[in-house]
């Protein structure tokens, strides 16, 4: 066994080097005469160093030292523990409770604020219950991660690509539910669930109608009765739709030629429609109005020869005579001959 310069082996310095570490936190007590006298005792000096006198820690400098050791190492363990045993909930949001020590969900949320919590039995998931709203656009290239357009058939078969969007809102009450059936956040349901759901309820919809009406006159028809779908779907797991909107819609190019073609035609069509029904009317106008002229002529002939029948009827040679009789001035004629006279008198 190795000695030192004093005689002592290294183990007996050793042990004696720990024993002072350890009284320094006033857990050893001063050592004893056959200690010292075995040469492992403390051997320190009145100036530190080895060999004089043996000098011990009095014991209140050591309960002292302890006291302050403990309330550094409370206040360690406060600082790392404080915020994991309080929870601080976003407005806005709700907290789900996660119960480690068995798994479980509970099923009362928590609100907005500060709330207590055991660190190391519990867990608390944080969950956006304010309006958000989900675009689903088309990517930069075909196939990409992040095209996220949603494509679909029309009742004869022809693709439809769409860029939509869909409002919502999650009931506070049902996000433990939502939560316990996906086990994951909220955007990660939005894109597999949420839109699963929506390219589901388009297909059934544009599949029951023809792709010229989906692009014209029954888009907004369209809208409405997927956003029915939708809602439907979601409702159980408390996702509340407020608006469901198609922004754009792309069908093939010789579909939209044909469309445009068939617009034109129609509205050409629609305008000699038109144009003839003007004539019509305008026919009918005149017939009305000649039919009006020769009522007008006919009823005027036929006062007339009224009047004409009337005025024959009334006629007599008494009549004349007291006509010419009122237009005579008295004279008799002054041209000799054999000629009547133009009066007649009458007769004794």
């Amino acid at each position: 066994m190795s000695t030192n310069d004093d005689g002592r082996s290294t183990a007996d310095t050793l042990r004696d080097t720990l024993r002072d570490l350890s009284g320094l936190g006033g857990s050893l007590s001063p050592a004893s005469d056959a200690d010292v006298a075995a040469g492992r005792g403390p051997r320190r000096g009145a100036r530190g160093g080895l060999g004089g006198p043996p000098t011990y820690p009095r014991s209140g400098a050591g309960s002292k030292l302890a006291r302050i050791a403990a309330l550094i190492v409370g206040v360690v363990l406060a600082a790392i523990l404080l915020p994991s045993a309080v929870t601080y909930i976003n407005p806005g949001h709700v907290g789900i409770v996660i119960h480690r020590d068995g798994g479980g969900v509970d099923r009362t949320p928590l609100g907005p604020g500060l709330h207590a919590r055991m660190p190391l039995l519990t867990s608390i998931e944080e969950y956006p219950t304010f309006m958000q709203t989900l675009m689903l656009t088309k990517g930069g290239a075909e196939g990409s991660p992040n095209n996220d357009e949603i494509n679909v058939n029309s009742v004869e078969g022809q693709p439809l690509s769409l860029d939509v969007s869909m409002s919502f809102e999650l009931d506070p009450q049902r996000v433990p539910a939502l939560y316990q059936t996906f086990r994951a956040d909220i955007e990660h349901i939005q894109h597999t669930y949420v839109k699963q759901s929506i390219r589901q309820s388009l297909q059934e919809v544009a599949g029951s109608e023809p792709i010229a009406d989906i692009i014209g006159p029954k888009k907004a028809e369209v809208v409405t009765r997927t956003q029915e779908r939708i809602a439907r779907r979601l409702s159980p797991y408390g996702i509340v739709v407020k608006q469901f909107t198609i922004n754009e819609l792309r069908a093939p190019q010789g579909v939209i030629d044909a469309i445009n073609t068939k617009n034109v035609m129609q509205q050409q069509a629609l305008t000699a429609q038109n144009e003839l029904q003007k004539n019509q009317f305008q026919a009918q106008g005149d017939s009305i109005k000649a039919a009006g002229r020769a009522k007008a002529i006919t009823a005027e002939a036929e006062a007339q020869a009224r009047a004409n029948q009337l005025l024959a009827a009334s006629i007599t040679p008494t009549l004349v005579q007291y006509e010419q009789m009122k237009k005579w001035d008295g004279k008799l004629p002054t041209v000799s001959g054999g000629a009547t006279p133009f009066i007649q008198l009458p007769k004794p």
